[in-house]
């Protein structure tokens, strides 16, 4: 595993990340190689709004967390290699970016996955939230809604050009947008993990730490875009299944 450059990076996500997408605010780019062959990415960065997830681990600094904005792994890597990678990039992290002490990543349990391999790497689940914020409109595409609020004024391409801002009469509403243009809002959950690169700072985590056998419970086990019935599912303790990585959203697209 080494550093690549930010379009290689996103070259191979939108390749193989499941939405087709890069996130524009992520600043390291780890590839994963087997045999000279890059096969996977892992992109580390800041959250699309930073100042909402700092209050998770109390006295975090601006600068003292990450967020993994894209994890893409190809189906030919070795089994478990989602896990290996992260604790190698996690150590490369603690060792160039001494001032991280946490990493922020979601799970797309809506579309693709629930986290197995977050757990299975070390995340704590904090939250586990009804999605209202991914839809897929008439042209195919699936966008998140702080992908919009993040850029209200720019031209959207299943909008035929026009604005977020334009189609909702200057304000934040999504449903709206989506009505709108005829799409429809996912059904699902989004999780939010949390991963302590020091584990005695756990204490400093603000928010309940959620078992992991809730997501079973409440039935958001998702296992490559397919629900997967709670009473069948062995999701929870297979980390040879992809989960949130392949997964995770952020979706930015």
């Amino acid at each position: 595993m080494q550093p690549i450059s930010s379009s290689d990076a996103n070259r191979v996500v939108r390749s193989i990340h499941y939405s087709g997408s890069v996130a524009a605010n992520s600043v390291l780019h780890l590839g994963v190689f087997l045999n000279g062959r890059c096969g996977g990415v892992m992109q580390f960065g800041s959250p699309l709004k930073k100042s909402f997830v700092l209050p998770l681990v109390r006295g975090t600094k601006w600068n003292d967390m990450m967020e993994l904005n894209r994890m893409a792994f190809a189906e030919w890597l070795p089994r478990n290699s989602e896990s290996r990678a992260l604790s190698v990039a996690f150590k490369l992290i603690k060792r160039h970016y001494c001032n991280v002490e946490w990493i922020l990543s979601f799970s797309d349990a809506t579309q693709c996955g629930d986290g197995t391999i977050y757990r299975a790497s070390g995340f704590v689940l904090t939250q586990i939230k009804r999605n209202s914020g991914i839809a897929r409109f008439p042209n195919g595409s699936v966008i998140q809604m702080m992908t919009l609020h993040a850029n209200p004024s720019r031209p959207r391409p299943e909008a035929n050009g026009k604005t977020y801002f334009e189609i909702t009469g200057g304000k934040y509403n999504f449903s709206r947008y989506v009505r709108k243009l005829g799409g429809e809002i996912l059904s699902g959950f989004q999780l939010r993990y949390v991963k302590f690169l020091d584990p005695s700072h756990i204490d400093r985590l603000t928010v309940p730490v959620i078992p992991f056998e809730k997501i079973r419970e409440i039935g958001a086990t998702m296992y490559r875009g397919q629900r997967v019935r709670s009473e069948t599912s062995d999701t929870l303790g297979d980390q040879s299944r992809e989960g949130g990585a392949t997964p995770t959203r952020t979706l930015h697209s």
